[in-house]
Order: structure tokens, then sequence, then C-alpha cells
């Protein structure tokens, strides 16, 4: 499919939020959840939701991450959902569960996302 990258903003959900940006950050369908650095996170409040959350990483390693709650936005789209406080080392991922609230999906030949189109409902 090829790897590519977004730009993305964060908050902490709230009346008056106070956003962070996230440069090229990679646009992952394999990994579940949306990884970003814990310092930015905190910076503009986003609090621990879970704590010591086990993930396999794709080499088989199992470590653990706290998780927070967050409004993320990547140019018209927006959702609200859970994510990893990435650690040093660790990549920064826009994952499937974001993809799927923003009700995006991949166009791989131009690397980019694109609306899905309408929901089902019922």
């Amino acid at each position: 499919m090829g790897i590519f990258t977004v730009d993305i903003r964060v908050a902490k959900p709230g009346r008056r939020p106070r956003w962070a940006q996230f440069k090229k950050v990679i646009v992952d369908t394999g990994s579940e959840a949306t990884w970003l650095p814990e310092g930015g996170l905190h910076a503009v409040g986003i609090e621990t939701f879970k704590k010591d959350i086990p993930f396999i990483m794709a080499n088989g390693q199992l470590i653990t991450r706290d998780v927070g709650i967050a409004i993320i936005q990547c140019g018209q789209f927006k959702t609200v959902d859970e994510v990893v406080f990435a650690k040093r080392g660790d990549l920064l991922l826009l994952g499937a569960r974001t993809l799927e609230g923003f009700n995006a999906t991949v166009d791989p030949r131009r690397k980019r996302l694109v609306a899905a189109g309408p929901l089902s409902a019922a």
C-alpha cells in the first residue's frame, strides 16, 4: 500500500480546547490505536484514562503504555478517540480506530485520506 504521513492536531475534550500540532504522523491501518508523544499530549492537558495497557509490537515484543482520550483532527476529518502515550523511540501512528472515527479510508495511489461515504444505520 505504501507509507504516507499526515499532519494532525489534538486537544483534550472540553469547552475551550488547547490544540497541539503533530507533523508527519504515519498513517498505519495495521495499528489498532493512534500513538502520539506523551509530552505533547500532557502539554494540552490530556490525562491518563487507562494505565499500563499491554501492546504487542510488530516484532512480537510485549510492552505497556498509558492511554488517554483526545479530540483528533486531520484536515476536514475530526473524531474523539483513545490515544496511546508514546515514549521516546515509539513511532507516531494514526491508527485504524481513528480512521474509522474519521469515517475515512486510505487512497493508496494519492497517499491521502478520503471520505468513506455515508454511514450505515440499522
